[in-house]
């Protein structure tokens, strides 16, 4: 993926001039052998003037995440003056004592400089990544900078991510709705276009001669790819569209996600459905959030940069009938009913995570747009149930009253056959029935949700902190009542 930045990590490590600084330099050469691939700055920092020259250095040395390293108390000024002025995610952690052998000229009292620390990044309104558990022997600080790691790759992605858009959102659709304050307090860029613009591009490229090799890789990827071979020529197109949007329009960015009008107009319009352009997009790590949904293109680029994979964007869709429950769920996964849902979108997900897959038609399209037609311009779907695995849902909203607010859940797809149409499969989620009324509906979430298929929760849990996620809903466990929960049931 060429779309998601490359994390080049370091580490400085910082002494209070009060304890003895062999205790950083030995602390930190340990924490570096047990990690590996990570810069290891040489300049311990017991002052200001120290802060700089380490700065200058890891900036030398291409380095784009650090890991600020109390090897004992650490100088508070110092050490959050270079989260202060580096320009790029910042890790905060500490040393845990050696041995009762040496607990007097080896003590670093790391373990008290740490609150110091903290106390200080807050007085300087400084945003900082601190593990859950931060003071640690050299083996655990190294497995603190490989959980930061993919962290500091979305935050480092959003910082040079300009989402574009086609719009406007399709009627009834106001539930995608996308404040732009948010995305510019979190370091985002916004482009929003008419589907004109895009109308105008598409054609512009009908002749384009890279057709042919689009075209060529398409049919590698379908397994009968000669069923709509008359409709690859036009998602082809479509294809080299937004990729020669995408470039000439990044401006000052890096990084590029989509959030694109695909119906009802764009059928008749461009003479297909784009969902399959959309999966192949996404299996390059440009994600497009279908019916302009901005947040929801924005939530798929994080979960990217946190798994280094693709993702997806699915409807929180239907439930799953009394039937298919008791016939093929119930007594042989561990869910009530109300834990599962089917999770649905029109044929956008990467065919990596499909079962079986064909290209189609999408029939709720063919519904409104050619009801008593052979399916033309309705044609372009990648549909097939989605395999099995673990899965995570979630979402960053930008809400209507300024607030940035976000939700996570993990579970799984079940081997279940889903006897249905589009990209789809039977999600399972512990405590889904409470957590779809007492979060999904009553923070007033869209239908939408990003999939990760992966248990990836706890750095993006981490990730919605460090970008101040007014609030972080999950599913809590059933001894845990939501505040909206009603008692007495």
């Amino acid at each position: 993926m060429n779309n998601i930045p490359e994390v080049k990590p370091g580490l400085i490590a910082v002494s209070r001039d009060c304890f003895p600084r062999t205790l950083s330099e030995k602390r930190r050469a340990a924490v570096c052998k047990s990690y590996g691939d990570i810069y290891e700055c040489n300049i311990i920092v017991e002052n200001e003037t120290d802060a700089q020259k380490a700065l200058d250095d890891v900036k030398k040395a291409g380095v784009n995440a650090l890991v600020v390293y109390l090897g004992n108390f650490g100088p508070e000024t110092s050490e959050t003056l270079l989260a202060k002025y580096f320009d790029g995610p910042v890790m905060f952690a500490a040393a845990a004592e050696d041995s009762q052998e040496d607990m007097i000229d080896g003590r670093g009292d790391a373990y008290c400089g740490l609150l110091n620390c903290s106390y200080n990044l807050g007085l300087r309104g400084i945003k900082a990544f601190i593990p859950e558990n931060p003071v640690g022997k050299p083996e655990e600080v190294a497995k603190m900078i490989a959980e930061f790691i993919p962290a500091a790759r979305a935050v480092i992605g959003l910082a040079g991510l300009k989402v574009i858009s086609f719009g406007p959102r399709p009627q009834d659709f106001l539930a995608c709705n996308a404040p732009i304050r948010q995305l510019y307090d979190i370091g985002v860029e916004i482009q929003e276009n008419s589907e004109l613009d895009l109308l105008i591009s598409f054609n512009a490229h009908a002749d384009d001669k890279r057709i042919p090799d689009v075209i060529a890789d398409m049919e590698k990827e379908l397994v009968d790819p000669g069923k709509m071979a008359e409709i690859l020529p036009k998602l082809a197109q479509y294809e080299l569209t937004l990729i020669d949007w995408a470039e000439n329009n990044k401006g000052s960015r890096d990084y590029v996600a989509f959030a694109n009008k695909c119906w009802p107009a764009f059928q008749p319009s461009f003479g297909c459905v784009p969902c399959y352009v959309n999966s192949r997009l996404a299996t390059q790590g440009i994600p497009v959030g279908c019916e302009v949904d901005i947040y929801g293109a924005l939530s798929e680029y994080i979960g990217t940069c946190v798994t280094g994979r693709p993702v997806t964007l699915l409807d929180i869709n239907n439930t799953i009938p009394d039937d298919m429950y008791n016939g093929s769920i119930k007594g042989k996964f561990d869910y009530k009913q109300d834990e599962t849902f089917m999770g649905f979108h029109c044929g956008n997900t990467p065919s990596c995570y499909l079962k079986s897959f064909e290209l189609s038609h999408q029939l709720i399209m063919t519904r409104l747009i050619e009801p008593d037609n052979i399916p033309r311009v309705t044609r372009g779907t990648l549909e097939g149930d989605i395999a099995e695995g673990p899965i995570t849902i979630y979402r960053l909203q930008g809400a209507a009253d300024g607030s940035l607010k976000s939700y996570i859940a993990q579970g799984e797809v079940l081997p279940v056959a889903t006897k249905s149409f589009g990209g789809i499969g039977v999600f399972a989620i512990p405590e889904m029935g409470r957590f779809y009324r007492h979060a999904i509906v009553e923070d007033r979430y869209p239908h939408h949700t990003a999939v990760t298929f992966e248990h990836a929760g706890k750095t993006l849990y981490d990730v919605f902190s460090y970008l101040g996620a007014d609030k972080i809903s999950y599913n809590q466990p059933k001894a845990i009542p939501y505040a909206t929960e009603n008692p007495f049931i």
